[in-house]
């Protein structure tokens, strides 16, 4: 009856509002957006190299604006002033390549994580005219053909093609397309959330071929999961019986998809398949023509993902040749993918080959013309390339400092210059010609400072440095944050940070909320607006005001110091990130002011993870801990991003045995789990099993269903309520 009356005690608690005392941070405004800095969205550099296009806030314009100065230019596109379509606002657009016409997207759904449907008009700058893509249903990922009178999308997982010259009349390429079955150009769930892409196919330089990934997922287990009528939306149909989601999901050790690269020759109207020499299980993350029509670049990834290869195919006698092959230790990273560029006779990889992120210069026979980053630096993004004087543009950090990111210029003879001059984050979108840039600079009590540069650096305007959110959040998050340095009882020195009560006193004990993520490669410990778990370190702020002290760490596995520290977790996912989180909790319990039998853990996805594994690590050093979206055993997860650190069940049964359902009667402390029923990533039965676990293994606990949300677990009220009662489980069992 004690545990049970517990139980019961505790979810009222959860969902009581949490008091906010005058001058301190609402909880409410947090989840709702009131303290969410100001950014510059929808920015498009134009070919003049001079200006850039971006949605006006209220996104009812697309306006240009001078790279140089900031100043207001045109307005391309304004709904007061369209003709023939009537609409109050837009959701995006796509510029045609040479900017006489305009995808104007509307009424968007999405889909999955990437994907979405939408109603695209096209709209001719000249003349005003806006007119339908097409009149037989939304379409998803359209892209324009290089001389803009052609648009290729893809409706029902089939491919179409408009001519726009031709009265924008609309023809269908392929036929097979059917859900569960067949995709066509887009990537099946595994590829699009894996490799973060939604497009998968490409018109060829002289607008007369288009080729595509075709993708045969007919032979892929089908998950299912339930809908609910519920709320925020409401789905009326299923308010007598429950509905249900089916869809392919390949686990760990299963069937993918079959993949193969399809042409089509627009005026013979023609489809062959390219002859791909690769083995029937290889994955086909990104195709991409080159400036030569006849030479399509496909890059192909081994199931185990520790080789890419490049192959130039050509898209008419589909014969195929290889050009490149990069065998990295380990496992490739999927970020080489979003740092592909190519220009006329050359083109732009990142390989961490040494050990390290960096860029390398290949012509189009795959030959090795230059390394073109420095040893000390690890390449975030690459942003282009100064043909005219051999310059490249890139973000970096350094291994001996992972906490900040900067902007460096390399020029053609290797040498190596910074950029940004303030210590933080940086990141960047350039202008056609390289010659000025969009900065957005931010540090971990700085909001986001968005400025124009020159190629050198020097701000030329300031456009948004939301001041505003500042003087607002002044007196109300006002925790000192500082980071730190550690070494761990194994000798791994690890980087964090801490965010204290605006009243600390070193004479007080406090207890601790931890919060971390922990996956393969990510990044918590930054020197940026973006840290901690809602942006801000607001929330920890919050916390911070209820009386805890809030620590995050990263431990092995994490970003930003080089391959060797990444990818010490292969092939054991879980067991070094749960043993530095339960260092990290032994080092601040030797701290003079913080309680050592009051530390809490918690964290999102894989972060609820790391919390479950870390909380049965061995060592009883968690009073408490919230698991939000757990991955609970990582055969319930998907091929590409499992199989890429653990290999299959099949090869690897031992280090998939170690996961927190066999773990189950290792937890110490006390536990929430809290999970969306309709998360199509994470599977609600992850916390399902491991809830079965906890049962069996007499581990009392609490959950938290819910209903019909996703991974996000967003909608109404419902963000609000989690972190609620997030808070209110560590004040319960840390107070």
């Amino acid at each position: 009856m004690k545990k049970i009356s517990r139980f019961f005690i505790g979810c009222l608690m959860a969902a009581a509002p949490v008091l906010t005392s005058a001058g301190e941070l609402s909880l409410k405004d947090i989840c709702t957006g009131k303290y969410s800095a100001r950014r510059i969205y929808g920015v498009n550099p134009l070919n003049d190299g001079e200006t850039y296009s971006r949605l006006s806030d209220d996104r009812k314009q697309i306006i240009t604006y001078s790279f140089r100065d900031g100043s207001r230019k045109d307005v391309l596109f304004d709904v007061a002033t369209a003709r023939d379509v009537k609409l109050k606002s837009i959701d995006g657009y796509i510029m045609s390549p040479d900017e006489k016409k305009i995808l104007i997207q509307t009424e968007t759904k999405p889909i999955y994580r990437h994907s979405f449907t939408a109603v695209y008009y096209i709209y001719d700058i000249a003349n005003r005219t806006l007119v339908a893509l097409s009149d037989n249903g939304p379409q998803q990922a359209p892209k324009f053909s290089p001389d803009g009178n052609m648009v290729g999308f893809v409706r029902q997982n089939n491919l179409f093609l408009v001519k726009l010259l031709f009265n924008n009349s609309e023809s269908q390429v392929t036929q097979d397309g059917q859900f569960n079955k067949i995709i066509n150009g887009l990537p099946d769930w595994v590829n699009e959330e894996e490799f973060s892409t939604n497009r998968s196919f490409d018109f060829n330089a002289d607008n007369t071929m288009i080729a595509w990934v075709r993708y045969d997922e007919s032979k892929v287990a089908t998950f299912a999961f339930p809908w609910y009528k519920g709320s925020r939306p409401a789905k009326e149909e299923y308010a007598v019986y429950p509905g249900r989601y089916e869809y392919k999901y390949p686990m760990a050790g299963t069937t993918n998809s079959t993949v193969s690269v399809q042409t089509f020759d627009i005026k013979a109207r023609v489809i062959r398949t390219i002859k791909l020499p690769i083995e029937a299980d290889s994955y086909i993350p990104r195709i991409r023509f080159t400036n030569d029509p006849a030479r399509l670049a496909v890059f192909t990834l081994n199931r185990h993902q520790d080789c890419l290869e490049v192959y130039m195919a050509n898209p008419r006698s589909t014969e195929c040749k290889k050009i490149l092959r990069d065998n990295v230790n380990k496992y490739i990273n999927e970020n080489v993918f979003h740092n592909l560029s190519f220009y006329p006779d050359r083109f732009v990889l990142t390989s961490e080959r040494d050990g390290y992120n960096h860029l390398y210069l290949y012509d189009l026979n795959g030959s090795l013309l230059k390394k073109m980053t420095d040893d000390k630096l690890i390449v975030s993004s690459f942003y282009g390339y100064d043909a005219t004087d051999g310059s490249f543009f890139f973000s970096a950090t350094r291994a001996d400092d992972p906490i900040h990111t900067a902007i460096y210029r390399t020029d053609g003879k290797g040498h190596t210059v910074k950029l940004s001059a303030r210590e933080g984050c940086h990141s960047a979108i350039f202008s056609r010609n390289m010659k000025y840039y969009m900065n957005v600079y931010s540090n971990i009590s700085t909001p986001y400072v968005t400025s124009l540069c020159n190629r050198n650096g020097k701000t030329l305007k300031v456009l948004e440095d939301n001041k505003e959110l500042s003087a607002r959040l002044a007196g109300q998050a006002d925790a000192p944050r500082e980071f730190f340095r550690f070494t761990t009882g194994e000798g791994i020195e690890l980087n964090g940070y801490m965010v204290k009560p605006a009243d600390f006193s070193p004479s007080k004990k406090y207890p601790v909320v931890m919060f971390q993520y922990s996956g393969p490669g990510s990044q918590q410990v930054i020197d940026s607006w973006g840290a901690g778990s809602m942006g801000g370190t607001l929330y920890e702020q919050y916390l911070t005001q209820q009386g805890f002290i809030c620590v995050c760490v990263d431990g092995r596995g994490t970003g930003g110091r080089g391959a060797e520290f990444e990818k010490c977790t292969y092939l054991n996912l879980g067991l070094l990130e749960a043993k530095d989180q339960v260092e990290t909790a032994l080092y601040l319990g030797g701290l003079p002011y913080i309680d050592a039998k009051r530390i809490g853990i918690w964290g999102w996805s894989y972060g609820g993870f790391n919390t479950l594994m870390s909380m049965s690590e061995g060592r009883p050093v968690f009073a408490a801990g919230v698991a939000v979206a757990p991955p609970t055993c990582w055969r319930y997860y998907d091929t590409v991003y499992t199989e890429r650190f653990m290999r299959t069940p099949q090869e690897n049964a031992a280090g998939y045995d170690r996961c927190p359902i066999t773990q189950a009667d290792k937890l110490h402390g006390s536990l929430l789990i809290c999970h969306g029923t309709a998360d199509d990533n994470v599977h609600f039965r992850n916390s399902m099993e491991y809830a079965e676990a906890l049962v069996q293994a007499d581990k009392p606990f609490m959950m938290l269903p819910y209903n019909n949300r996703n991974h996000g677990i967003a909608g109404g009220n419902t963000r609000h309520h989690l972190y609620t009662s997030i808070t209110r489980f560590f004040i319960e069992n840390l107070k």
